[in-house]
């Protein structure tokens, strides 16, 4: 194979590189005239590359094994596609000020980077392709968290994510360097052979995996999430929510199964502990919130359980599920924070209790809420509820009965503080309530999409099912 063939496998990557390059230049070039297309160029841009990207292709794989291949891995990043331009859609408000116009380059070239790095992390046959892309999309991510330098809040939110990301960095390369010295490689597939019970290998495991768990924001590694999910811009605390939350999820259960099959007791044993601390924790915190974004921090940690749940799974039933989860997950989520960030802007309103009596003036956004929250909390018929329900199936396949049942005591748990913010909107009453918004359209359009979503992706079998044609064979 010679040099350019390499490519043949990397459409991806090299069509986003592409968008990312055009509006790097587009950014320097284009005058004050130009400069007010930014937004709907980059948008259009970037679906142009979705589209172009959203179909598999045959697997292989480029550079000596180094970036591998699979169909699944084009689900896996249409997934994080769809998830990015919906926030693109969101992100309009962030550029309302005079401040912030000269903005719009920067934040859309750090956001198509670190989306650049996730893709390096999932089609990585190597850990040190994985390692550079999780750099890749660590650093611009602190970058994006401090994004308003003159906000105290997003400052300190941008200097916690960037100690503890370069701390669980080098905890995770420190076991990588040690799987290299006990196997003599770092190729995935000569390293799973390679891989045996030895106390050392059991120590690299242990290290390299706490680093990842901390990108997912599992428990004890979540101590960061509430502080820069409240800190950071809205619109980059949606993209944390989901688009880097998702991309860790697929190369976890890429290497655990793929790598370190040889320690599956191991890793079972770690994760049947860790899902059940992440989903009580994130639950109880949950409950404790009055500040929405703090709120979903915690939410977002408990959801992290139950995805975790359909990783120890093991099944090519649970693989699927958990993409199909992170599917519904990405509409639901993305729903509730393009109506948090409609509110936030033009009110700067960021208590549960300011959205007490928002139906009355605000009925369309409070219904989109409603969806969001309905299915965040996995109730019938939304896509919610289906998802957790193939979670819940998945796990019980392998007689995972205790972690289902603790699991399903949560959800019953997530509903009252769910129901909660449905309570204020609906039902609280409230003297002065939040004044009736005008949203932009580009945010409507994402609203729109994200509501079909909760309602039609529940209903419609054939998301689950190609999903699971293309899921890669445990």
């Amino acid at each position: 194979m010679d040099y350019f063939s390499n490519f043949i496998y990397m459409r991806s990557e090299v069509s986003l590189l592409g968008v990312i390059l055009f509006l790097l230049l587009y950014d320097i070039i284009a005058g004050n005239k130009g400069m007010r297309y930014f937004q709907p160029v980059a948008i259009f841009l970037f679906a142009v590359h979705t589209a172009l990207n959203l179909f598999p292709y045959e697997a292989g794989e480029s550079f000596g094994g180094m970036y591998q291949y699979e169909p699944i891995m084009t689900v896996v990043k249409t997934i994080l596609n769809i998830a990015t331009l919906l926030i693109f859609l969101q992100a309009k408000h962030l550029f309302d000020g005079d401040a912030q116009k000269n903005k719009r380059g920067e934040y859309y070239f750090l956001t198509l980077t670190t989306l650049l790095g996730m893709y390096f992390m999932i089609s990585s046959g190597h850990f040190m392709l994985f390692y550079i892309g999780l750099e890749m999309a660590s650093i611009p991510l602190a970058t994006l968290v401090a994004f308003d330098k003159k906000d105290k809040k997003s400052a300190e939110a941008g200097a916690k994510f960037i100690l503890s990301s370069a701390f669980s960095s080098g905890i995770m390369l420190f076991g990588i360097s040690y799987l290299y010295g006990t196997a003599g490689t770092l190729y995935f597939s000569d390293m799973a052979s390679l891989i045996t019970s030895n106390p050392l290998q059991i120590m690299a495991f242990v290290f390299f995996i706490s680093g990842l768990f901390f990108k997912i924001s599992l428990v004890p590694f979540h101590l960061w999430t509430a502080d820069v999910y409240e800190g950071a811009p809205t619109n980059v605390t949606s993209y944390f929510s989901v688009v880097s939350k998702s991309s860790a999820v697929f190369v976890l259960m890429t290497l655990l199964f793929k790598v370190f099959g040889n320690l599956v007791t191991e890793w079972h044993n770690i994760l049947f502990w860790i899902i059940i601390l992440t989903i009580t924790v994130g639950n109880l915190f949950a409950l404790r919130q009055r500040n929405i974004k703090r709120f979903l921090a915690f939410s977002s940690i408990s959801q992290a359980g139950y995805i975790a749940l359909g990783v120890i799974s093991g099944s090519s039933l649970g693989m699927s599920t958990v993409l199909y989860y992170i599917l519904v997950y990405v509409f639901s989520n993305l729903a509730a924070f393009g109506v948090i960030s409609a509110i936030e802007n033009r009110t700067g309103k960021l208590s549960i209790d300011d959205y007490k009596g928002l139906y009355q003036t605000n009925p369309k956004l409070s219904f989109v809420m409603m969806l969001s929250m309905f299915s965040l909390a996995g109730i019938a018929p939304f896509a919610g509820f289906v998802s957790k329900f193939f979670i819940f199936y998945a796990a019980a396949q392998q007689d995972l009965y205790i972690l289902v049942l603790i699991a399903a005591v949560n959800v019953i748990i997530s509903l009252y503080y769910y129901l909660r913010v449905v309570k204020a909107m609906f039902i609280d009453k409230n003297d002065h309530p939040i004044q009736t918004l005008a949203t932009d359209s580009w945010n409507k359009a994402s609203l729109i999409i994200c509501s079909a979503g909760i309602i039609s992706a529940g209903l419609l079998n054939i998301i689950i099912d190609t999903i699971t044609k293309y899921s890669f064979g445990m």
